[in-house]
């Protein structure tokens, strides 16, 4: 890629500083704005035939691209064509081409003239700024003046709309408590006449509801009468529970009797007899066999003793409950 040469560079540069020059020119030449009014404000608008978006923040977008490796080198030097041709030279002596006297006399009269030009024109300039200025100052006077009408006759306007909206308000309010007054006065008169018969047969129907009652009987059937039950049903709870700890000892005991004597008979079985020891005789046979009766003799009244024993807590235990079903009836 060929390098710009330097000349071209410097030409470049000093057009950028021509333009800029004129630029800062044409800002310094162009009349400001004057400040705002109380309670206003200046804002940017565009006058372009075609309108832009125009954003506090500018719109950006990250974007990247990977290139490949290079190997350091040197910068590239400018380049320099290669010289053609042949050196000529050619001997002007002095005053030959040119005297100053005679060639600075149009020079000086050009600088003078613009010189006197821009004098000119800045004094017509800042003539037409007083002019713009003037002009202005008398606009922005007149334009607070109508807008001191205008904010005048506003807040007038405001005052009467708000002067007919309270009127109305105030209408429909007093028109609302005029009905309202009027319902008021016929519900009353309503009420009454349906009160008159409702108020006895209300308080005939709470009374034969119980919400009318006798403290003292309210006090018998809610405090007294559930206290009364609960201690009877315990009296009664530890009756029960005597007689039937008293069953369980008379049946201990019955048990315990009823075993002895069993073990008492079998001792008897297990004794050995006469007869045992000598031959039986026809004649001993019979006092053989005496004792044998005299065993069921005595059986006889301990198998009624057992079973007397057996059904007396039987009926003992008849005769305890007979009262207890009674009270509980009762209760």
């Amino acid at each position: 890629i060929p390098q710009p040469s330097p000349l071209e560079l410097r030409k470049k540069k000093d057009v950028k500083k021509r333009i800029l020059a004129k630029m800062r020119a044409d800002q310094q030449s162009r009349p400001g704005t004057p400040a705002p009014v109380r309670g206003r404000r200046h804002a940017a608008v565009q006058t372009e035939l075609y309108l832009e978006e125009i954003s506090d923040r500018i719109i950006e977008v990250d974007g990247e691209c990977q290139t490949d490796d290079f190997l350091d080198r040197p910068p590239t030097p400018l380049f320099i064509p290669a010289k053609t041709g042949k050196d000529m030279a050619t001997q002007i002596k002095e005053g030959e081409l040119f005297d100053f006297d005679v060639e600075v006399e149009p020079i000086l009269e050009v600088l003078i003239g613009k010189t006197i030009e821009q004098a000119l024109l800045e004094v017509m300039e800042e003539e037409e700024l007083a002019y713009l200025w003037a002009r202005q100052r008398a606009f922005v006077e007149l334009r607070n003046a109508e807008f001191a009408e205008l904010q005048r006759l506003e807040e007038q306007d405001r005052r009467i709309r708000e002067e007919k909206e309270r009127r109305r308000l105030e209408h429909l309010e007093k028109l609302r408590k005029q009905k309202e007054t009027t319902e008021k006065i016929a519900a009353r008169a309503f009420a009454k006449r349906y009160l008159a018969d409702l108020i006895p047969s209300v308080f005939s129907n709470l009374y034969a509801s119980g919400f009318f009652y006798d403290s003292v009987e309210r006090d018998i059937e809610t405090k007294f009468l559930p206290w009364l039950m609960s201690e009877v049903e315990e009296t009664l709870q530890k009756k029960v529970l005597g007689r039937t700890m008293l069953d369980s000892l008379i049946r201990t005991v019955v048990e315990e009797r009823l075993d002895a004597f069993d073990h008492q008979i079998e001792a008897l079985a297990e004794e050995p007899t006469p007869t045992d020891a000598a031959p039986q005789v026809p004649g001993e046979t019979q006092a053989a066999d005496e004792p044998v009766t005299e065993k069921e003799e005595t059986d006889q009244p301990v198998a009624e003793e057992q079973t007397q024993a057996a059904d007396e807590p039987v009926t003992e235990r008849e005769e305890t409950d007979q009262p207890v079903a009674e009270e509980q009836a009762q209760a």
